[in-house]
């Protein structure tokens, strides 16, 4: 059975899920939970999602967990999280894995997915705005602030709040513009129509 979403990391082949194939600002590094780390419980309930229709025809894992909830009730993503089973990584160190015979590396998937988009690799990525987009194309170390070391030691450590808090609006914005879209579209369609009010005449003689 092909399986979207599936991975295994380079060095030691440990199983992954690609909850993001890319992150805003950071189109080489991905969000991946590792499978080894859940409990049998997450693990059943998570295959389960990602086996799901809406998971496999679904761009992000992400998007799917963040809208599904664990049998003790907490939000699956934010849960994995708390968890501490989300981590980031280099897009070049993860292997997908659709079937047992067909491979490919994320970056290269990432690149055969922009390339078939028409757009580049940092426009997958869920970004807060066009003008961040924009901006990380221009200026690829803006957003190296911390010294080099720091990166390093964050990309094997779970996402923290911030990582996640931006991941959350970044969503937020995405489906917002998509809602309204659909909005213009309708109108084009089918204009809203205005109701006029009418005035009601009234007597005011004495």
């Amino acid at each position: 059975m092909a399986l979207k979403h599936t991975g295994k990391m380079k060095n030691n082949n440990a199983k992954v899920l690609v909850a993001y194939r890319t992150l805003p600002g950071e189109s080489d590094n991905a969000l991946v939970v590792d499978v080894a780390r859940l409990t049998d419980a997450q693990h059943d309930e998570i295959m389960k999602v990602v086996e799901s229709n809406q998971a496999q025809t679904a761009n992000e894992l992400a998007d799917v967990l963040s809208r599904r909830y664990f049998p003790d009730g907490r939000q699956m993503l934010m849960a994995l999280h708390t968890d501490g089973r989300l981590k980031k990584v280099g897009t070049t160190e993860v292997i997908m894995t659709p079937t047992n015979s067909d491979t490919v590396v994320l970056s290269e998937l990432n690149q055969m997915i922009a390339e078939q988009k028409g757009i580049t690799v940092d426009q997958l990525a869920v970004t807060e705005t066009e003008e961040t987009v924009a901006t990380a194309k221009e200026m690829p170390t803006a957003t190296a602030e911390p010294a080099p070391t720091e990166v390093k030691q964050d990309l094997n450590q779970p996402l923290t709040d911030e990582d996640l808090a931006r991941s959350y609006r970044s969503q937020a914005d995405r489906l917002s513009k998509e809602a309204a879209q659909l909005r213009r579209q309708a109108e084009e369609l089918v204009p809203t129509k205005k109701k006029t009010a009418k005035k009601s005449e009234v007597d005011v003689s004495v």
